[in-house]
């Protein structure tokens, strides 16, 4: 079998074997409707050294009402009117609970609504952010506020950029508590709470932040590339559980509630991550908080929580805390900001880059350098392509002659065979031996191409998980590279009046779009650079494995599809000109009239 297709098959059997295993070890889950929520018993938390929450704030602090008529009277509302977000405040329990990302949209159509990030309770998919204090000591619950309180507007009328708006509530015994929220004009969001105590009495209480997630969300992407779930860093560890694993946590188990509980002694952040959006809690950096992930037992309620120490304050004083919270979506270019200038450690890492974080996050920052300067996400991944193909030309070159000199050595390969016979151990010492002699390492022809499989995937994991290829157009019918090719042979591309399967159909899967045909073309060409294998078996393998991975990666995304074209190409002149250099001509076209002779009579044969 000629080297060089036996190094091909290779390293596409290599990376299409780690991508099948991969779907065999970590299938997509399936997930079940989420029930419908009930009211579990009120439950208390107490972290050590740290004061617990009072039972409404916890998880179950509020449920969907069963009947229309036990629904409370909605309550008044603050709005929020930012270049990049849209929504409103609830003045009961001063929660960020309408929240929607005025920059994207559900789908491509420019017509279609935004995506909407925050819920109110009441209705499908309550997501909301809650602060308050926690008494500890002899403090009433009542002295403090609570979800449901109802909260006055001190001071703004609108949420905006450079406007914030100040809350107001005042406690039986006369404290007095007041909440200032800010935001920027991104997806940042400053919580500063105090309470002034004019009593005269020392009270104690500590400040906390809480999101809230009533059941799993119905936009899942559902598959183990991409973490979907609860996400925390604690002094540079981070730490990502997913939605399944929450309700398994065990390490506090109080009243029908599970939780754990992490302290963060100097930075971090704790919240709820999607395939593109995110949900966080940040605390000041430098200041030590408790992280704590939770679920709700019988009300199917995920809850992440940012506790912070207990503080005394004097009669006559006044205490403050301030958090962050960041809702919206998860741009490199933003969360980078943030974590330069903010001082949010490790904040990148809210993005899913995988095990190859050394790689993706390079590729990343390359690809988004190029988009910058092109303007064309698809056009920046071809000359992404052309730059790794560039890089690892000279390994590459080395690979091509060592198979050259593999070829040479040939006719003496043969004659050790002859001379050795059926001694297999004799055979292996000269072959050692001739490779010795003629200062060839036959693994050279492979390292290369074994290079190029976590590149593969790095890239695969850019596409599938940062939001700037999502909704981001190449050329024509191509408006979103984060999708599937959405032509198809089913309506020849759109010249007959009939619709396109729907994606991850299973006609989808047969009619394929435009793009993976092409893939399978350059696949195909890239193979007759060299005569087809003489052995049956081998001949039949090559015939069919370009069609196989056309149709195995018809549902895939179309920038990776795009980069699986570009490489293609570029290594079909990489090879031709290396072998060329070599003194050997490639016959392209002759190879491709042979091997459609060679079909035409091998029925003849048999």
């Amino acid at each position: 079998m000629d080297d060089q297709n036996r190094n091909l098959i290779l390293a596409t059997a290599l990376s299409f074997l780690v991508i099948l295993v991969w779907f065999l070890l970590f299938p997509p889950e399936e997930r079940a409707p989420n029930p419908e929520p009930t009211v579990p018993a009120e439950q208390s938390l107490d972290a050590e050294g740290i004061a617990s929450l009072p039972p409404r704030v916890g998880a179950s602090a509020e449920a969907p009402a069963a009947t229309p008529e036990a629904a409370p009277p909605e309550a008044e509302r603050l709005p929020i009117e930012t270049p990049s977000l849209s929504g409103s405040i609830s003045l009961r329990g001063g929660r960020i609970d309408d929240l929607s990302l005025t920059r994207y949209r559900t789908e491509v159509d420019p017509d279609a609504p935004n995506v909407r990030l925050l819920s109110p309770v009441g209705g499908d998919g309550a997501y909301y952010a809650l602060y308050g204090w926690a008494p500890t000591g002899d403090l009433p619950l009542e002295e403090v506020p609570g979800p449901n309180t109802e909260w006055q507007v001190e001071s703004g009328e609108a949420l905006a950029v450079g406007q914030p708006v100040a809350l107001r509530w005042e406690s039986p015994a006369g404290l007095i508590f007041r909440r200032i929220i800010e935001v920027d004009e991104d997806y940042l969001f400053t919580v500063e709470q105090t309470v002034e105590n004019p009593t005269d009495s020392a009270i104690r209480m500590a400040p906390y932040g809480i999101v809230a997630r009533h059941g799993e969300p119905d936009d899942q992407s559902g598959f183990f590339i991409i973490h979907e779930g609860a996400i925390r860093m604690a002094d540079g560890q981070l730490e990502e559980t997913d939605y399944g694993d929450i309700p398994e946590l065990d390490i506090v188990e109080r009243e029908r509630a599970r939780a754990e509980v992490v302290p963060v002694q100097e930075n971090g952040w704790i919240g709820f991550t999607d395939h593109y959006w995110m949900t966080a809690l940040i605390p000041t950096p430098g200041q030590p908080f408790t992280a704590v992930m939770k679920y709700a037992d019988g009300a199917d309620i995920y809850q992440t929580e940012a506790r912070l120490p207990t503080v005394t304050v004097e009669p006559g004083q006044t205490s403050s805390s301030t958090q962050h919270l960041f809702a919206g979506a998860k741009e490199w270019e933003t969360i980078r900001a943030y974590e330069n200038e903010r001082g949010f450690v490790n904040f990148l890492d809210s993005i899913d880059w995988g095990w190859f974080f050394f790689l993706t996050k390079p590729i990343f920052a390359a690809l988004h350098w190029l988009n910058g300067l092109i303007g064309n996400m698809g056009v920046a991944i071809i000359l992404l392509t052309f730059c790794i193909k560039a890089i690892l030309f000279p390994l590459a070159y080395k690979s091509y002659v060592s198979m050259a000199r593999m070829k040479e050595l040939q006719p003496k390969m043969e004659a050790l065979k002859e001379r050795a016979g059926d001694d297999r151990q004799k055979l292996q010492q000269e072959m050692m031996q001739l490779y010795k002699s003629e200062k060839v390492n036959p693994a050279s022809g492979c390292l290369p191409l074994l290079l190029q499989i976590p590149i593969f995937f790095s890239l695969y994991k850019v596409i599938f998980v940062t939001i700037e290829l999502r909704h981001a157009p190449f050329v024509g019918w191509i408006r979103d590279l984060s999708a599937p090719d959405p032509s198809s042979i089913f309506n020849l591309f759109g010249l007959l009046p009939w619709a396109a399967p729907e994606p991850g159909s299973f006609l989808a899967l047969i009619f394929i779009g435009l793009l993976p045909i092409l893939l399978g073309i350059s696949m195909w060409l890239q193979q007759k650079l060299n005569p087809s294998p003489t052995d049956p078996t081998q001949a039949m393998v090559f015939a069919w494995m370009p069609w196989v991975f056309m149709f195995m990666l018809g549902g895939f995304a179309s920038g990776l599809v795009i980069y699986w074209i570009a490489n293609n190409t570029i290594t079909f002149v990489q090879q031709y000109v290396i072998m060329r250099s070599h003194g050997h001509k490639p016959d392209v076209f002759g190879n491709i009239r042979r091997s459609f002779a060679r079909n035409k009579t091998a029925p003849e044969k048999k």
